[in-house]
């Protein structure tokens, strides 16, 4: 008799909802998983090249793929392979053409100037993440900390001289696959598990999610983005309110930077929302973004979903 009291009071009980946190679409993080038992010989290549790796190989941090040759000028050590134990290759993450994958900055076309800046301002603590839980900061904070002058120098003159290309296709939309995190902070699709309701959330997914995954300079990302949202973002952007300062005023006609104030236009919405909220929270701080602390005050999450939304829309 007891029992089954017990049973209906826990089923009459109310269910305390999952705490989701701020931004979590911007912020995904699982813990490491195992590693994948596929074979470790099997060879894998991307559309217009002629290399083939095992995905070992092409996960090396110290010796990223070069897929394709004729993409980038000759590199720099420390961007093909970097320095042991401690500084993994640049061109890992960011691509060897600077493009960027899944989320990460897209450095091809930053000034110098701003690129040594950042390694500066994570050496010197000013620039961390809302969430220290995710993987890539930890690792850009330590190779900050171990690489020297002329190891950022002349990795920021090499991604300087690229040109960035558009790699971020823009789709307003009221539904969006089903997402899961993966260990270094990206979403990717689950294989047959639907659609849902985008909500108030960017979804950003790779075009070819196994191009993703092995780093191909070739393969962008597209950018589910909540209905009316550009339209919204475009009013926050260009417009100095109360709220908001136009953005143009600092970051240059269409986005495209001026000087050492970086571009906005065209880049991975899931990082500017970072980049937003850890201005907002404090995460990031310092002199240079005195003119960003004030406005941030005034935004919302939603408005970071609308302002990146229609930031990542516009042409680089």
């Amino acid at each position: 008799m007891v029992i089954g009291l017990l049973a209906v009071i826990g089923a009459a009980a109310p269910m305390t909802p999952p705490i989701v946190p701020p931004l979590a679409w911007a912020y995904p993080f699982v813990p490491k998983q195992p590693l994948d038992s596929a074979s470790s010989d099997k060879l894998y290549g991307v559309p217009g090249s002629v290399l083939r790796l095992t995905a070992e190989q092409a996960d090396d941090p110290f010796n990223p793929p070069d897929w394709k040759l004729g993409d980038h000028p000759s590199m720099p050590t420390v961007v093909a392979h970097g320095r042991k134990p401690d500084i993994c290759a640049c061109g890992l993450c960011h691509l060897t053409n600077g493009q960027g994958t899944h989320g990460t900055v897209n450095l091809a076309g930053l000034s110098a100037a701003y690129i040594v800046q950042q390694m500066e301002e994570m050496k010197s603590g000013r620039r961390r993440s809302s969430d220290l839980r995710r993987p890539g900061i930890q690792l850009m904070v330590n190779v900050a900390s171990h690489a020297t002058a002329s190891d950022i120098e002349q990795a920021a003159v090499y991604f300087s001289s690229l040109h960035f290309r558009p790699w971020i296709r823009v789709v307003e939309s009221r539904t969006v696959p089903k997402t899961r995190a993966a260990y270094w902070g990206w979403l990717d699709a689950i294989p047959h598990g639907g659609v849902e309701a985008i909500g108030q959330r960017i979804i950003e997914l790779a075009e070819d999610p196994p191009g993703a995954g092995l780093y191909d300079p070739s393969s962008g990302f597209v950018a589910n983005v909540p209905v009316g949202s550009l339209k919204r973002g475009k009013a926050l952007v260009l417009t100095s309110s109360g709220r908001t300062n136009s953005c143009e005023s600092c970051h240059g006609h269409d986005l495209r930077g001026v000087g050492d104030v970086p571009p906005l236009a065209g880049r991975s919405p899931s990082y500017l929302a970072r980049q937003l909220w850890d201005i907002k929270t404090g995460s990031r701080s310092g002199p240079t973004l005195a003119l960003m602390q004030a406005p941030m005050t005034h935004l919302s999450e939603a408005d970071i979903v609308d302002i990146t939304a229609y930031l990542a829309s516009r042409h680089p």
